[in-house]
C-alpha cells in the first residue's frame, strides 16, 4: 500500500474534521445539545488522530542506525495503536459521559432550534466526501478482497484507520441527527443522550477494532499467502534445490523480512553457495520488491 494514498486520505479527513469541529462546536454552544458536543469533541479527537498518523508516517521514513538496525517502520504501527486509544477515551468515553449526564438532567433544545439540523446535514456531506477520498484510495490496493478483509489483512495502517474513523463518523452523525431530530419533535431531552449514548458505543467498538487490529502488526505479521508463496517460489534455482523452511515479518507497511534455509547441492564449492544465495536475493527482490532484508542460510536435507 502506498504511503502517499494513504497521506491523501489523511490531510481530505484533517480537513474536513477540523472544519466540522468548529462548526459542531458553535452549535452546542448555541443550542446546549449533548449530541453536538458530543460529535465535537469525536471530530476533535480525528483531527488529531490524522496528525498522528501523519507524524508516525514521516517518523517511520527514518533511516536504519545502530541502534535500530531494522529502521523505524514500525513507527507507523505504534502510532496507529495510540489513535485507538484517543478514540476510546477521549472520543467513546466522553460521549458516554455526556450522555449519562444528559439522562440525568434532560432539557430540551430551546434556542437556534434550526441549526444543529443544518450543522449536521453539512458534516454528513464533508465526511461523505473524506470518506469517499479513502475508498477512491483504498480501491487502488484492495483488489478482490471484501472490506472486512482488506482492514483486517492491510498491513499499511492508515488507509483501515481512516476507513473507519470516517464510517463511524458517519454513523455518528446519523445518530446526533436522530437523536437531535426527536428531541425537537418531542421536546424530550433524553432522545438527545440516547443519540450520544449511540455515538459512544459506536466508537468504543471501533476503537477496539482499532486495537486488535494494530496490536497484531505491533507483535509482527508475516507476509501476506501471495508473497509468500512468490518467495518461496523465486528461492529455488541455479544452486538451490529446494526450501527447507521459510519465514517471514514485515518491519513495516513497506519492508519485508525474509529468513530462510535454502538446500542447496551437495560436494557444492563455498563460492558456487555464495553466487547461488546471491542470485536467489536478487530472484526475490524481483519477485517482491519490499523483501529488502533477506537472511539465508544454506544447508542440506536429511
Amino acid at each position: 500500500m502506498a504511503h502517499d494514498g494513504g497521506s491523501k486520505a489523511i490531510v481530505a479527513a484533517l480537513g474536513a474534521n477540523l472544519g466540522i469541529a468548529v462548526t459542531k462546536f458553535v452549535a452546542y454552544l448555541l443550542t446546549s445539545s449533548s449530541s453536538m458536543l458530543a460529535e465535537s469533541v469525536h471530530s476533535l479527537a480525528d483531527s488529531g488522530n490524522q496528525v498522528l498518523l501523519l507524524i508516525g508516517g514521516r517518523r517511520a521514513r527514518k533511516a536504519a542506525d545502530d541502534e535500530h538496525p531494522f529502521g523505524y517502520g514500525r513507527e507507523r504501527y505504534v502510532f496507529a495503536f495510540i489513535v485507538s486509544i484517543v478514540l476510546f477515551s477521549l472520543g467513546g468515553l466522553f460521549a458516554l459521559y455526556e450522555a449519562w449526564h444528559k439522562w440525568q438532567d434532560p432539557h430540551p433544545i430551546e434556542s437556534w432550534t434550526w441549526v444543529p439540523v443544518v450543522v449536521l446535514v453539512a458534516a454528513i456531506a464533508m465526511e461523505g466526501y473524506s470518506f469517499r477520498t479513502a475508498i477512491h484510495e483504498s480501491n487502488q490496493t484492495r483488489g478482490d478482497q471484501s472490506w472486512v478483509s482488506f482492514i483486517r489483512t492491510a498491513k499499511a495502517p492508515e488507509l483501515p484507520v481512516v476507513l473507519l474513523e470516517d464510517f463511524g463518523a458517519l454513523i455518528g452523525l446519523v445518530l446526533a441527527l436522530g437523536g437531535v431530530g426527536l428531541t425537537l419533535a418531542t421536546d424530550d431531552g433524553r432522545w438527545d443522550a440516547a443519540g450520544t449514548a449511540g455515538i459512544g458505543v459506536l466508537l468504543v467498538a471501533i476503537a477496539v477494532v482499532l486495537a486488535l487490529e494494530t496490536k497484531s502488526l505491533l507483535l509482527g505479521e508475516s507476509a501476506g499467502k501471495q508473497d509468500v508463496a512468490a518467495i518461496r517460489a523465486a528461492l529455488v534455482g541455479d544452486g538451490v534445490s529446494s526450501v527447507i523452511h521459510l519465514r517471514t515479518m514485515h518491519l513495516g507497511p513497506d519492508e519485508l523480512l525474509v529468513g530462510a534455509k535454502i538446500e542447496v547441492p551437495a560436494a557444492t564449492t563455498a563460492a558456487d553457495v555464495a553466487a547461488a544465495i546471491d542470485a536467489a536475493e536478487e530472484r526475490v527482490r524481483t519477485a517482491v520488491p519490499i523483501a529488502r532484508v533477506i537472511y539465508l542460510e544454506p544447508d542440506l536435507r536429511r
